[in-house]
C-alpha cells in the first residue's frame, strides 16, 4: 500500500499543491494529469523518494517494492540489455551478483556454503531461475528481439533504450509501478502490448501520460493537479474530462443564480429601506443577502490554444498524384515504387515503424528533396503547407515572436499579429520573446500558427503532437478533425489517429506499403 498524508509542495511563494491525502489501492491505475508545469513529474518524484515534499509524508508498506521508469537513458550504457532489465528488481539483481562472487571464490568455505544456501533460497523465492526468460518476454513484447539481448545499452538507439528501460521498470512484478510518459517512442504494436500488460497488472500503477487513448484504456482513477490541489476522480480520462466540465458548469450556473438573487435583494433594499412599512422586510432581505456566498472560481492552470485551419479556396478534382516514387538513403531502400492518388476529402494517416520512409515521402511531396525516380504531380487548385518533424531551422534567427509570425502573415499590423499569438497562448510580454529560446512545445505552437495563417487547402503534418501538452493536443485534434481540406499526417497519438483519419497508409521496413480506405480503429481491428 502507498499513501500520502498532508502532502504539500511549494517553490518560494508558488504552491503547486497542498494538503494532499490519497491512499493508492492495489489493482488500481492512477493517471496523473495537469498543465505543463503543474507538478505531475514532480509528484511522481516525491512518491519515489527522489525529491522531498515541503510538508507531509509518503508511506509505503513494509516489504513492498516500488519500481520507477528511469529517465536517464544513458545510465546503463556499460550493461547489456538483459542485465539492464533484471536490474529493475534491485533485490534480485543484488542476490545474483552476490551468488556470482561467492561461487567464483577459490577458497570456498563452510561459512560460504551456508551463505550460498540462504542466497539460493531467496533467489528461488524471487523467481530468479526464470529471470532471463521473463526479461526476454518483456523485451519481445516491446519490440526488442533476441538479437539485441546481449548487446550493450550504449550500442542501442535512443528509442530502443527507452523500451529496455520500460521493460526494466515492469520486470519482477513490483508492488507499486511509477511510470512517467511510458508511451514515448513506442510504435503501435508496443503500445498495444503495454496497454494489455497494464490492464492485467494486479498491483498499483501511477502514470503520467499525454496520450488520451492510453489513459482511457488503462486508468481506473485520475489525479488532477490544478487550482493548487490534487483532486481524485474515479474513472478514466474521458470520465474526468466530462466530470470536470460538468462541475465547472454547475459552479458557473450556481454563481449566476446567486448573482441574480443578490441583485434582486439589493434592488429591494435600495427601494424600501427608507419606507417605514417595508423596513422589516428590507432588514430581512439584508440578512438573506449576507448569507449568500459565491463559489470561489479560481483560474485553472490549463490553457487551450485556439487551433482552426481555414481554407482560402476549395480544392478541385485533382489534388496529388505520385507515380513510381523510389528513394535510397545510405544504400538502403527507403521508398520503393510508391503510387498514390490523394483525393479531395482524404485525411490520410501515415503509420508504421518505418518513420524514415514517412518523413522522406513528405519531403519529396513538398519538394524538399528529390526522388531517385518517379513523379509528383499537384493539382492546379492546390495550395499546400508543411509541418516538418524537424523544424528547428525555422527558429535559427534573432526575431521576436511578433516579427517571426509577421513573415507568414498577409496582415502586417501588430494588433492583428498579437491577437493571433494570444489565441495560441503567447500574450502580453510573451509575444516579445526571441524565437531561438522557445521550448519545444512553444515552437510547435508557432509552426501551427504559420499553418493557420497560410489558409492552405492541403496540409502535410509530420508528427505535429510531439512536444505538445494534452490541452494543445486536444485543440489540434479538434482543428484537424474540422479541417475542410485534404490532410496527410503522421502521429503516435491514438485518439487523434482514430478521430481524424479516413484512410490509412502503413509503411513497412522494406519501403513497401499498405493502403486502406478505412479508419484507424478499423485498420487495427483487421490487423
Amino acid at each position: 500500500m502507498l499513501q500520502v498524508s498532508n502532502l504539500s509542495l511549494k517553490y518560494n511563494t508558488r504552491v503547486l499543491f497542498e494538503n494532499v491525502n490519497i491512499k493508492f489501492e492495489k489493482g488500481n491505475c492512477y493517471g496523473v494529469i495537469g498543465a505543463n508545469g503543474a507538478g505531475k513529474s514532480t509528484f511522481l518524484k516525491i512518491l519515489s523518494g527522489e525529491i522531498e515534499s515541503t510538508t507531509g509524508d509518503v508511506i509505503i508498506s513494509k516489504d513492498e517494492r516500488l519500481s520507477v521508469l528511469k529517465q536517464d537513458h544513458n545510465a546503463y550504457d556499460e550493461y547489456n540489455v538483459i542485465e539492464t532489465v533484471i536490474m529493475g528488481n534491485s533485490i534480485l539483481y543484488q542476490i545474483m551478483k552476490e551468488k556470482d562472487e561467492l561461487y567464483s571464490k577459490t577458497d570456498f568455505t563452510e561459512e560460504d556454503g551456508i551463505k550460498a544456501g540462504e542466497l539460493e533460497s531467496k533467489f528461488a523465492d524471487l523467481n530468479g531461475w526464470n529471470a532471463e526468460s521473463d526479461a526476454a518476454i518483456l523485451l519481445s513484447g516491446l519490440g526488442i528481439g533476441t538479437s539485441y539481448h546481449n548487446k550493450l545499452m550504449k550500442d542501442l538507439s535512443g528509442e530502443e533504450k527507452v523500451k529496455v528501460l520500460l521493460a526494466s521498470a515492469l520486470f519482477g512484478n513490483p508492488d507499486i509501478l511509477i511510470l512517467d510518459e511510458p508511451t514515448n517512442y513506442l510504435d503501435i504494436e508496443s503500445k498495444m502490448w503495454l496497454e494489455e500488460f497494464l490492464i492485467n497488472f494486479d498491483n498499483t500503477i501511477i502514470v503520467v501520460s499525454h496520450d488520451r487513448h492510453f489513459l482511457n484504456k488503462v486508468c481506473t482513477h485520475m489525479l488532477d493537479i490544478d487550482y493548487g490541489k490534487i483532486t481524485l476522480f474515479i474513472g478514466n480520462y474521458d470520465f474526468w474530462y466530462q466530470s470536470s466540465e460538468l462541475i465547472l458548469k454547475q459552479m458557473k450556473d450556481s454563481n449566476r443564480k446567486k448573482e441574480e438573487k443578490i441583485k434582486e435583494l439589493k434592488d429591494f433594499i435600495a427601494r424600501f429601506s427608507a419606507n417605514a412599512s417595508k423596513s422589516r422586510q428590507a432588514t430581512s432581505r439584508k440578512k438573506s443577502l449576507e448569507k449568500i456566498e459565491l463559489e470561489d472560481m479560481k483560474a485553472s492552470s490549463r490553457r487551450y490554444p485556439y487551433i482552426n485551419f481555414e481554407v482560402e479556396r476549395p480544392l478541385g478534382k485533382d489534388v496529388l498524384e505520385l507515380k513510381g516514387i523510389t528513394k535510397t538513403i545510405d544504400n538502403e531502400v527507403v521508398l520503393k515504387n510508391i503510387n498514390l492518388t490523394i483525393n479531395t476529402n482524404d485525411k490520410v494517416a501515415f503509420i508504421g515503424t518505418n518513420e524514415l520512409a514517412i518523413t522522406t515521402l513528405f519531403k519529396i511531396i513538398t519538394g524538399e528533396i528529390k526522388p531517385d525516380s518517379g513523379e509528383t504531380k499537384w493539382g492546379v487548385t492546390v495550395k499546400y503547407d508543411y509541418f516538418p518533424k524537424n523544424h528547428s531551422n525555422y527558429f535559427e534567427c534573432d526575431l521576436n515572436l511578433i516579427d517571426w509570425l509577421r513573415q507568414y502573415s498577409k496582415e502586417q499590423e501588430e494588433p492583428f499579429i498579437r491577437g493571433f499569438l494570444g489565441r495560441m497562448l503567447f500574450s502580453g510580454e510573451e509575444a516579445l520573446k526571441k524565437v531561438n529560446v522557445l521550448s519545444g512545445g512553444e515552437k510547435v505552437r508557432c509552426m501551427l500558427s504559420k499553418l493557420m495563417l497560410s489558409k492552405a487547402n492541403v496540409l502535410i503534418l509530420d508528427d505535429p503532437t510531439n512536444h505538445l501538452d494534452i490541452e494543445s493536443i486536444t485543440s489540434l485534434n479538434k482543428g484537424m478533425k474540422e479541417y475542410k481540406g485534404a490532410l496527410l499526417f503522421s502521429s503516435h497519438d491514438h485518439e487523434l489517429l482514430s478521430t481524424v483519419a479516413n484512410r490509412i497508409i502503413e509503411f513497412k521496413e522494406d519501403g513497401k506499403y499498405i493502403d486502406k480506405m478505412m479508419t484507424y480503429d478499423e485498420y487495427l481491428e483487421k490487423k
